[in-house]
Formats: structure tokens, C-alpha cells, sequence
């Protein structure tokens, strides 16, 4: 068995909320599945707002919701992302999928891969990931984590190296910074996060 998660991601700007993220493997989970076309503060937060307003975060329980109340949970101000309809889709098939394939613990999602390679395609099997997202999760769980499969670097890509360039290197507000700092350059020269 694998010890409990603690890790040092720093990314809410509230320690309550980054706290989750740091214990909670769902609840890590969840944000990097609202990481995206939002601010990863924003994003990241999420966990602890779904939290907050159910009571318990639980994916049994989220799969088994009234999916017209789990919608208005995420609409209700501030709302949990930016399109949060279907964001509350999204989390209600994660936790589903957390429930029919890990018997509702997320945490076995990688205490019980093999390898980085079958790590991320457990990922890449999660509604709402994709191969990028995939990937930068498996560097979060390495480099803030320490969650470290034999090959792990191979099924991180780019994300496993120490360019700032994805919330896996983030573990403060300067280095939240940095990361948006790389970003922004990257977009202004024509390049990916991958590049």
C-alpha cells in the first residue's frame, strides 16, 4: 500500500484549497480535469468549492447524484469553471468512471499501475483527459507528488524535464508565475507547451 498522497503543489493562492489537492487524490483528480480554458487558480480551487457545497467529496456519492443538482452545485456563484454545465457532466462521468474501474478510490489509479506507460494510459482512459493532460497529471504526480513509476519520464514527455512549463512545476506563487511567464512566450513565438 502506498503511503498517503502529500504533496507540495501550490497553485490556488488559498492553502485550504491547495491543502485538498495535496491529500485528497480525487479531489487532484478533479482540478486537473478543470484545468483548461479557465486560470489554474480557478481550475484548481474547484475541489475545495465542490467540497464545500456537498459536504464530502466522494466519488460514489458524485457518481450517484441527481445530475440537475451536481449541475446547479458547479453553476451556483462562483461557479466552479467557466462552462460549468458541462464541467458537471465531466466530473459526474470522472467519479463513475473512479467508481466501475477502482472501486472508488482514485488513488488506486496509480498505486496499481505497473509502469509510467500504463499510468498514462489509465489517464488518457479518464473522461475529460487527453494524451496532454495525461501527461502533465503524471508529471504532477511525480515531480509535487512523489508518485514515481519506472518510466514516468517517458509518459510525461516534455512535462518531466525542468523547463516551468505546466502546473507540475508549480509549488508557490513564484513559480506560478514563471510557468505563466513560459507560457506566454512560448504563445507569442508560436510554440506549444509540448515544445
Amino acid at each position: 500500500m502506498t503511503p498517503p498522497l502529500t504533496g507540495t503543489l501550490a497553485v490556488t493562492g488559498d492553502p485550504d484549497a491547495d491543502g485538498l489537492l495535496n491529500t485528497d487524490p480525487l479531489a487532484l483528480l478533479i482540478g486537473m480535469l478543470l484545468d483548461q480554458q479557465v486560470p489554474m487558480e480557478w481550475a484548481f480551487r474547484g475541489p475545495a468549492t465542490l467540497l464545500d457545497r456537498l459536504g464530502s467529496l466522494d466519488a460514489a456519492t458524485v457518481a450517484a447524484m441527481d445530475p440537475d443538482k451536481l449541475d446547479a452545485t458547479c453553476r451556483a456563484k462562483p461557479a466552479v469553471h467557466r462552462f460549468p454545465g458541462s464541467m458537471a457532466k465531466r466530473i459526474q462521468a470522472l467519479c463513475q468512471h473512479v467508481v466501475d474501474n477502482y472501486d472508488g478510490d482514485a488513488a488506486r489509479l496509480w498505486e496499481t499501475a505497473g509502469s509510467g506507460a500504463e499510468l498514462r494510459r489509465r489517464l488518457v482512459a479518464l473522461p475529460g483527459y487527453g494524451d496532454e493532460k495525461a501527461m502533465i497529471f503524471t508529471a504532477v504526480l511525480a515531480k509535487r507528488m512523489g508518485v514515481k513509476p519506472d518510466g514516468w519520464q517517458e509518459a510525461a514527455g516534455p512535462f518531466a524535464d525542468d523547463t516551468p512549463r505546466s502546473v507540475a512545476d508549480i509549488n508557490g506563487p513564484e513559480a506560478l508565475a514563471t510557468v505563466r511567464e513560459w507560457k506566454k512566450a512560448q504563445k507569442a513565438a508560436g510554440k506549444t507547451k509540448q515544445q
